[in-house]
């Protein structure tokens, strides 16, 4: 007997797999704070209604993971179209009293629960480390770097600068050489912050009067961990302070540890000063799993879980989910998720059809207009730059980039895509493409490039 896992869950079981979803991309703090006390209360006529308990998560829910929510409940089924968020359950009467005190004080037990995964002053989690993060061929540089790192800091690869795609393990490996130098040295101080947080703080300190003490509270670390540094773009004041504190860091011996979604030398609206820092000391990249890689780390994750799975179910994992590896995890805890509601190990064909459409939802079709902004978008430049027949540096391999990705993942013909592109010749396109093919054959920092720009057009919705 297979499940009908796509027509029968409840709204309960469906909510369930969403959540599992959005923990594996949230910190435990995140997902806590914005997910606690969150329901379906309706599914009907292609509408959701989900619950939530007050005005400020539902305005946060709606503006911040609406798209990602979206497109999980379309892969459960297809005919939604509307997300409504209310706030409490207007579905239902009040619950009866003795109920309500009941649940009442599991809450208040609950949030007298400390976050033990989270450290406030470091902004570490815990479940990060060197140990358990597994080593392939598409990061052994970058783990490489990171044990060097830990053995002499400040002085070897100073900084350190990571960069990959989404999922693949850059923020497991930053906060893994954290976790690991205060295990070894207590004293040390550290602090672990997404660019965003260090944009919103510099911006907070600035107009508080502050700023001085936002940049002490940098300059006074040991390790000074920046995640996602490409969000930097743009800011010009914020570069300004971040130089000024990289600088004090640097002159003092003290760590500096970056991770970016592509290359120092790919950053648009970067100043060239802080990109010539960050290509001062190492730069190591993380790709995409092989097989074999994606097989250990999805292992590795059945560790932490109560149930087993057969390999050969492992096995159609790591084959169809290739991605990255929060995808792996997400295909993961579905299965789980299904093995929790039902009480039974599914078997290979149940996985088949319960992953069916998560796989697909990973191969999305795209469209020429969404290629051409991205790659706009990706190189900081407009789409009258790209068009133009301009022969500027800067312009010519965003051109031919756009050039190439038209003609391999939509399949149009030459003289399409160069009327696409401000009227070019067939012949330039021709050239453009080839040119590409050849380059990527031996220029990985290229090949990088692409995989990146790919990620981004794909997961549009």
């Amino acid at each position: 007997m297979t499940y009908q896992i796509m027509t029968t869950l409840t709204n309960e079981e469906i909510w369930k797999n969403i959540l599992g979803e959005m923990e594996i991309s949230l910190s435990k703090a995140s997902f806590v704070t914005w997910f606690k006390d969150t329901k379906i209360v309706s599914k009907e006529n292609g509408q959701v209604v989900i619950s939530v308990p007050n005005g400020f998560v539902k305005e946060w829910v709606q503006n911040k993971f609406n798209k990602k929510i979206f497109q999980c409940l379309k892969q459960v089924d297809n005919d939604i179209k509307i997300i409504n968020y209310v706030v409490g359950n207007p579905f239902i009467k009040a619950p009866d009293s003795k109920i309500l005190t009941r649940e009442i004080q599991l809450e208040q037990i609950q949030e007298n629960v400390p976050d033990t995964d989270i450290d406030p002053k470091t902004n570490l989690n815990k479940k990060y480390t060197l140990d358990n993060f597994v080593v392939g061929s598409n990061n052994e540089l970058a783990h490489a770097a990171s044990l060097a790192v830990v053995k002499s800091l400040g002085r070897a690869y100073n900084p350190l600068f990571l960069y990959g795609g989404v999922g693949l393990g850059k923020t497991h490996l930053l906060q893994g050489i954290a976790n690991k130098v205060l295990r070894e040295n207590p004293d040390k101080k550290i602090i672990y912050l997404p660019a965003e947080k260090m944009v919103t703080e510099i911006i907070e300190g600035i107009k508080n009067k502050t700023a001085e003490e936002v940049k002490m509270k940098y300059a006074q670390k040991d390790v000074l961990i920046v995640d996602d540094i490409q969000y930097l773009a743009g800011k010009e004041t914020t570069q300004d302070i971040f130089f000024g504190t990289f600088n004090n860091l640097y002159n003092r011996n003290k760590q500096i540890i970056l991770s970016s979604d592509r290359p120092p030398k790919a950053l648009s609206a970067i100043e060239e000063r802080l990109k010539s820092r960050f290509e001062g000391g190492m730069v190591a990249d993380i790709g995409i799993p092989d097989y074999e890689t994606r097989l250990a780390i999805l292992k590795m994750k059945m560790n932490n879980k109560p149930v087993s799975l057969p390999d050969e179910i492992l096995q159609y994992i790591a084959v169809n989910i290739q991605k990255n590896i929060r995808e792996l995890e997400g295909a993961l805890n579905r299965i789980i998720a299904v093995i929790d509601l039902t009480g039974r190990e599914p078997n290979l064909k149940d996985v088949e059809k319960l992953l069916k459409a998560y796989i697909q939802a990973s191969y999305r079709k795209t469209n020429a207009q969404t290629i051409i902004k991205t790659v706009c978008d990706f190189y900081g430049i407009s789409l009258n730059e790209l068009l133009k027949k301009s022969r500027k540096t800067f312009l010519v391999k965003p051109r031919q980039i756009a050039m190439y990705l038209l003609r391999e993942d939509t399949k149009a013909s030459f003289p399409d895509i160069g009327s696409r592109l401000g009227g070019k010749d067939h012949s330039t396109v021709i050239h453009a493409y080839r040119k590409i093919i050849e380059k990527t054959d031996s220029d990985e920092g290229l090949k990088q490039e692409i995989n990146l720009i790919r990620e981004r057009i794909y997961n549009k919705a």
